[in-house]
Parts: structure tokens; sequence; C-alpha cells
């Protein structure tokens, strides 16, 4: 094989890597929000991930995320940052905005991951969240572009999350806990207690008895 050979063959193998890496590059990452358990109409932990995409190495100070229909939220401690909920004239949460302590923030090469217990999410497939990201050097990002099934990603799309279906029986969803009012439920605690009762007398009736029978053979010597 000669030396031409080798050359072509090396430069396709090389132009084949460069392509595999093409392919297999990440996408820049984005504002997102994540929920295990969230269903139309219910409770749930959303979690919102924020990452540091500044050019010029500066650190993201605030985010806000826009969250309609809420009847009520619950802010995760987070240390370093401070949480506000905007609310309607009804009282209904509006927004959420997080804003980092005096020096503080998400700095380069990092992300926060900011979570709320939202109650009472809207009764809809798809939950969509426009967010604001604003750097310490005054660059704000928002985030807020509609994605089309089909159709190639924005360069800054809106946090979505898709919404199971309503828990039937009315389940109750609070981010952990799931509870379910049912006729069967009060049956099965009422069997529950009669078994309880019927095993405090089975053991008292055997201490009685024990206690008669240490007695008698007390007597017998």
């Amino acid at each position: 094989m000669n030396s031409s050979w080798i050359s072509r063959i090396a430069f396709t193998g090389a132009a084949a890597a460069f392509a595999v890496v093409l392919l297999a590059a990440p996408a820049s990452a984005h504002v997102t929000v994540s929920s295990p358990d969230a269903v139309r109409g219910g409770s749930a932990v959303l979690t919102f991930r924020v990452p540091n995409e500044s050019a010029t190495s500066s650190a993201t100070v605030e985010l806000v995320v826009q969250i309609p229909g809420l009847t009520a939220v619950d802010t995760q401690m987070m240390p370093g940052w401070r949480a506000v909920a905007s609310k309607d004239s009804a009282r209904n949460v509006t927004a959420i905005t997080w804003t980092a302590d005096p020096g503080g923030g998400i700095g380069p090469g990092q992300f926060g991951q900011f979570s709320v217990l939202a109650n009472g999410l809207p009764d809809t497939d798809t939950l969509t969240m426009p967010a604001v990201q604003t750097y310490a050097d005054g660059q704000v990002v928002k985030w807020d572009q509609e994605t089309t099934a089909g159709a190639s990603e924005p360069e800054h799309p809106a946090p979505s999350l898709a919404l199971g279906a309503k828990q039937a029986g009315g389940t109750h969803n609070h981010g952990d806990i799931r509870t379910t009012a049912s006729a069967g439920g009060s049956s099965s605690d009422t069997t529950a207690r009669w078994l309880g009762v019927i095993g405090i007398v089975l053991g008292a009736v055997g201490l009685i008895a024990g206690a008669g029978s240490l007695i008698t053979r007390r007597k017998a010597r």
C-alpha cells in the first residue's frame, strides 16, 4: 500500500471521527423543569435546573419563573438565595423570583436547582413556564420561546412540563405523599381496629390463664 492510499485512509478516518463528535456533542444547556409526579389539578414538587451560559464568566444572580394558575407554593430553602412569590388579586400565584445574596449566584461552569411545592396545578396536558435569567453583568436571557412538535428546538425554549392524568378516587398528591379517600379505606380501618381489639382480648385471656396456672402450681407445692 503506497503513501497516497495511507493518506487517503487517514483523512477519511479523521473526517468520520469528526462527524461522530459533532453528532454526539450535546446541545447547549437550557433552563428546564422536571417533576416525577405532577398531575393535572394536583400538587407536586417542581425543580428548575438553571445552568450558567455566560460568555463573560458572569454569575447568574436572578431567576424569574412564571407559573400561572397555582393556588399556593412553598419554596425550598436554598442557602444564598431568597425567593418571593408574586400573586394576583385573587391571591393565586403568578410568578416566583429567586435573587442571590450580594456576591453570590451561580458561577461559570456551575448550575443551580430551585425547587417548589406547587399546589393546584392547572387542568392541562402541558404546563409552560417562561423564565428570565439575569447575570451579574446585566445580561438578561428570556427563556420564553414555544417548542413545536416536529420542528427544531428554538434557541431559548420556555421550560415546559407534561402533566399526568387526574388520579381516580380523589387522590391528592402533595409532592411525596399520596392519600386516597374511598369507602374501601374506611372499611379497612374498621377491620383493623376490630382485629386489634380481638388481639388485646386474647392477650388478656392468656395472661389470666397463665397467672391461674402459676397459682395452682404454688398451692400444689
